[in-house]
């Protein structure tokens, strides 16, 4: 069912669907990024655009995974079903992030996770045996599925980590400071709020209420500035000492 690599004649956004820009897209995706120029042509050939509306589904959990996702624009939030049927919400994913390659490594051939667009969002969609058969035949691009794979595993022991804190200040200032590059200047203490705060809210196990109460007490107490969709971290010490202060 493949669908022409173009966008609607209408789009804001034409630019991001020239192939060129979906060529560095796929560049841009570190297990695929050494692949040459002919290859990612023929890895498009085969994929195609969709786009999705606000709050639809773009998989579900446990269902078979035929495809592999990056994010063009927008933002999908990416959850997990407990036990007792509720939602946790694992994290968001904005353009250039990947979506459903943990189902590469399941046995059971099926998403680990649902993954819900959280505006209107477009993907680009690839078949996830092109990418097994990437895999076999490039020893470097498997290398590197594996290296991000292990990565990705971290990140989410961080993430089970950070939800242990008993403190909702404690889980914010941990959520802020992994968000900050390595390294940072002063010109890069910045993060980006692009996702609604009800979902931060959620990722971070507290009420949009909660979070809105202590963003406004760590602004208050001159360690972050709010400025729209960006969080900039005035005072990193101010920061982790309202760890130890919230009661």
């Amino acid at each position: 069912m493949n669908t022409p690599i173009c966008p609607p004649d209408n789009s804001s956004a034409d630019l991001l669907f020239k192939p060129k820009q979906l060529r560095e897209l796929v560049h841009g995706v570190p297990w695929l990024g050494g692949l040459d120029e002919d290859k990612v042509t023929s890895l498009l050939e085969d994929s195609e655009l969709r786009a999705l509306k606000s709050r639809e589904w773009l998989f579900r959990q446990d269902a078979p995974a035929h495809w592999l996702y990056i994010v063009i624009n927008g933002a999908v939030r990416l959850t997990r079903a407990a036990g007792d049927g509720r939602l946790a919400t694992i994290r968001c994913v904005e353009r250039g992030g990947t979506l459903g390659e943990l189902s590469m490594v399941s046995s059971a051939g099926v998403y680990l996770y649902s993954a819900e667009a959280l505006r209107r969002t477009h993907v680009l969609t690839i078949p996830a045996q092109r990418c097994r058969d990437i895999m076999d035949r490039q020893p470097a691009c498997r290398a590197e599925f594996m290296s991000r794979l292990a990565l990705e595993l971290t990140e989410r022991l961080e993430d089970l980590a950070l939800l242990t804190q008993a403190d909702a200040m404690s889980r914010l200032v941990s959520y802020v400071l992994r968000q900050l590059p390595a390294g940072r200047s002063k010109s890069q203490r910045v993060v980006r709020l692009s996702i609604p705060k009800r979902w931060l809210a959620a990722q971070l196990a507290m009420t949009p209420e909660t979070l809105s109460r202590l963003l406004a007490k760590l602004r208050d107490c001159g360690a972050i500035n709010i400025d729209r969709q960006r969080l900039v971290v005035l005072d990193e010490q101010k920061l982790r000492d309202a760890m130890m202060t919230d009661d």
